[in-house]
């Protein structure tokens, strides 16, 4: 399908019935990618198999690069989302791309819709241990919201106070998938999924004294946790958190769907 030609001959053939429409969805699924100047191939059709668009990953870009990318995105995409956004270089792209927006906390430019009304079942819980895991928080919490599911935002609740977590234990039921942001000793994964009756997504942040190891020390105590039910992704990965609970919920529609 990485030609007109071949593509105009499997329109044919559904046209004239000789191939089911399904047969020619499972054909465009891995359609060509797009060029964008020497540095960049755009999968287009990236959320056609997975359900999710490309993302930009704006570490290592230069804002040219991005502005380049982010243009020929938009024809396709109804939502442009690039992550790692610094607002030195937000300033820079506001200037070359029309109607882009900054979520300044979690560092992601993204050009949108006006309202992005939710399109999957089920609610996204974000918790975070404490104000210094914000801007990783943040970063699932939009990435989730542009992605069409609804989420609930749950602050500055770590283990050094658990009251502020157990007086808030009903927003944690009300949550379909929970992510858990955390850093220092990242204790608060394992005590949120004593509490809930949902997948829990454990996010170890760089945040901590020494010791910490720049996210290591929570990372493997998040992978050594004796609750059952935490899935962990990467040090700061609030982006994978995210995708990995619009994952779970978008599965969990399709199950209900197929009944």
């Amino acid at each position: 399908m990485a030609n007109e030609k071949a593509l105009r001959s499997l329109l044919e053939a559904v046209a004239h019935g000789n191939v089911t429409p399904d047969t020619a969805l499972d054909s465009l699924k891995d359609l060509a990618y797009e060029q964008v100047g020497d540095f960049a191939k755009i999968d287009h059709h990236r959320s056609l198999r997975t359900g999710f668009p490309e993302v930009i990953w704006g570490l290592g870009k230069t804002p040219d690069q991005i502005v380049q990318i982010m243009e020929v995105m938009r024809h396709r995409n109804p939502v442009v989302m690039a992550t790692r956004i610094e607002p030195a270089v937000y300033a820079v792209l506001q200037s070359k791309v029309r109607g882009l927006r900054y979520y300044e906390m979690a560092k992601i430019a993204a050009i949108t819709p006006d309202e992005i009304e939710p399109q999957f079942e089920g609610v996204i819980g974000i918790l975070s241990a404490g104000t210094a895991d914000l801007p990783i928080a943040e970063e699932a919490a939009v990435t989730a919201e542009l992605a069409g599911f609804r989420v609930l935002r749950l602050w500055d609740v770590g283990v050094a106070g658990i009251h502020r977590l157990l007086s808030n234990r009903h927003l944690i039921e009300s949550a379909s998938v929970l992510i858990v942001v955390a850093g220092m000793e990242g204790a608060l994964p394992s005590v949120v999924a004593g509490l809930a009756d949902c997948p829990v997504i454990a996010v170890p942040t760089s945040i901590g004294y020494g010791a910490s190891f720049g996210g290591l020390a929570p990372l493997l105590t998040m992978l050594n946790s004796c609750a059952p039910g935490i899935g962990v992704v990467n040090i700061d990965n609030g982006f994978g958190a995210a995708v990995l609970a619009g994952q779970i919920l978008r599965t969990a529609q399709k199950l209900k769907l197929e009944k």
